[in-house]
């Protein structure tokens, strides 16, 4: 169910995506017509141009005239044929007997409202930012809501992601393999917010260290008493290695600083080193592998084995859907003339 919710939402974005349209003007009016046949339906090109609205004064904003003829172009086919898409998957679910009701609709709208932390007001003011009134958005919304029903009936059951292809993509993505000699280190740096050439006044520069050998001290002791090393260095490291986690990779015994070879070519894998001090900080690491080489996890595997299901799952969901659309298209009558 949390992998069909996760798809589900990382659809809703395409109603945002793939709106953008040229307006054809004869004597101050725009002229209509068919652009394309579908089964017994038709889109006009007065759809396309409602439904790009937005994107089309973007384009005319951002794009450099000389390019905006073709970037134009380019985009009305992309939104034919995601109009086209949704004409026959409408169609499909009409055969088939499936219905969208509006509390679904509602449903729908109050799960991307906390999908991205917002309010109604705040999303009907960025649907109106983007020239998206509240009904084209509610239709967008029906349409990925059908698309998800065809999907669970026609898509979802012959998507089976197996251990072998969970253990597979686990090897690839959180192991690595560490050539002999390396030491593979996280690392957390409390910085005392000094540049080293910066003068400061002495009392304001030891109030300063103090202040971050309180925090480094605090954290180094959830460290050693066995806390996520990860979680720590993305909440409290000021370095930027923060981002990865405190990943810094792996380093031979003759890359490191001395500060830095000092506190870990000791260490065991898995050892959290002491606190050092270092020339605008406080830092220090955890040893994932040492000189002797080898495999290193980066995350146990029973901690990512359903994140790793859910990822392949969308993978495979992505690529049936894409087949299935396809072959939808292959069995319809469609027309295009734009």
């Amino acid at each position: 169910m949390v992998a069909n919710q996760k798809f589900f939402l990382l659809l809703i974005p395409t109603c945002f995506i793939f709106l953008l349209s040229l307006f054809t003007i004869a004597n101050g009016e725009v002229v209509d017509r068919v652009v394309a046949e579908v089964n017994n339906e038709v889109i006009t090109l007065s759809e396309i141009e409602e439904e790009g609205k937005g994107q089309f004064k973007q384009i005319a904003l951002e794009v450099a005239p000389e390019n905006r003829f073709n970037a134009i172009e380019q985009l009305r086919k992309d939104i034919l044929r995601s109009m086209i898409d949704q004409k026959l998957i409408r169609q499909e679910a009409a055969e088939q007997g499936i219905i969208v009701t509006s509390e679904e609709i509602d449903g729908m709208v109050e799960q991307t409202l906390l999908a991205n932390n917002i309010t109604k007001e705040q999303l009907l003011t960025e649907l109106e930012a983007n020239d998206i009134d509240e009904d084209s958005f509610r239709s967008n919304l029906e349409s990925q809501i059908y698309q998800t029903k065809l999907l669970n009936r026609d898509v979802r059951s012959r998507i089976v992601i197996t251990e072998e292809a969970i253990l597979d993509f686990y090897d690839t993505s959180y192991t690595k393999h560490i050539p002999e000699g390396g030491y593979y280190l996280l690392q957390i740096g409390i910085s005392w917010g000094e540049t080293q050439g910066e003068n400061l006044d002495p009392a304001v520069l030891e109030e300063r260290k103090l202040s971050a050998l309180q925090r480094a001290e605090r954290v180094h002791k959830l460290a050693q008493s066995g806390s996520d090393f990860k979680e720590l260095a993305r909440k409290f490291s000021d370095l930027p290695s923060a981002a990865e986690g405190g990943d810094i990779g792996v380093f031979e015994e003759d890359e490191m600083a001395s500060y830095m070879r000092g506190a870990v070519i000791s260490l065991n894998p898995g050892q959290v080193s002491a606190l050092i001090e270092t020339p605008v900080g406080y830092q220090f690491f955890k040893l994932l592998s040492s000189k002797q080489g080898g495999i290193v996890t980066i995350a146990p595997y029973s901690e990512v084995k359903e994140e790793i299901r859910e990822k392949l799952y969308d993978q495979e969901l992505r690529k049936e859907f894409k087949e299935w659309i396809e072959q939808i298209r292959g069995e319809a009558y469609i027309r295009t003339s734009l």
